[in-house]
């Protein structure tokens, strides 16, 4: 357990160095912790927003999980940012170890077929490759938003991630999805168009459906299952 970095979390919390942009707390905590912050994208609209953020911020690594599963959109969003801001974005991809036996039993669409199941998938192409993305790193910057569903309304812009031991900053909890939208276009930041056609949150292919008019955010993510399982394990909130 790291206790110095999260004796420093907590000098952090009472010295309220939390901004409503979020572009002061991350010159903070570069200052701090130079090449120890990193961010992880998924070519969200809010990933989108951090990313042209972060132009601003040099030293601050950023990363992706190549599940293997994405929709070629998804891809194309990856191209096209690289292209806009000439930023070194790492992939990490499942442990082949663990994936060829996982598929060799159970299938290549399992995951329809139990939560069990579902959770183990994620858990093999996201959840691993997570923790080796965050070796090394002390500060991990996220795009969640308290509108994502109801468990994250709670969360605190600034966290402790006892799970991976490292400082969690979410610089657009409170930015509303219009926000995000407006940043997007007076920013002219490439995004994935399937925003465009009824998805909101996307992630893997098979495990993501466009929503339909007052369905929840997180209606299109893993759909068959009951709606107090929709989360992969990337983000436990106790």
């Amino acid at each position: 357990m790291n206790e110095d970095l999260k004796s420093t979390f907590q000098k952090l919390l009472e010295e309220n160095i939390l901004d409503r942009s979020g572009e002061d707390t991350i010159g903070r905590l570069t200052d701090l912790f130079p090449a120890e912050v990193c961010f992880s994208t998924s070519f969200s609209m809010e990933d989108q927003v951090i990313t042209d953020i972060l132009k601003n911020h040099s030293g601050i690594k950023i990363f992706t999980l190549d599940t293997g599963r994405l929709f070629e959109d998804t891809y194309n969003t990856w191209t096209l940012t690289k292209s806009k801001y000439k930023v070194s974005i790492k992939a990490y991809y499942p442990n082949q170890e663990e994936l060829e036996p996982f598929i060799q039993e159970k299938g290549p669409d399992s995951f329809y077929t139990s939560v069990d199941n579902r959770k183990a998938c994620c858990g093999i192409r996201k959840v691993n490759p997570l923790k080796r993305a965050l070796k090394g790193n002390k500060v991990w910057i996220t795009g969640l938003r308290a509108e994502h569903s109801p468990d994250r309304e709670n969360i605190q812009q600034l966290e402790w991630d006892e799970s991976n031991q490292v400082i969690k900053f979410h610089p657009l909890l409170f930015w509303t999805t219009e926000e995000v939208k407006n940043y997007i276009k007076e920013k002219q930041i490439p995004y994935n168009i399937l925003h465009d056609k009824g998805f909101v949150s996307i992630g893997c292919a098979p495990c993501t459906r466009a929503i339909q008019p007052g369905e929840d955010f997180r209606a299109g993510r893993w759909w068959w299952e009951d709606a107090s399982k929709k989360e992969c394990g990337l983000h436990v909130h106790k």
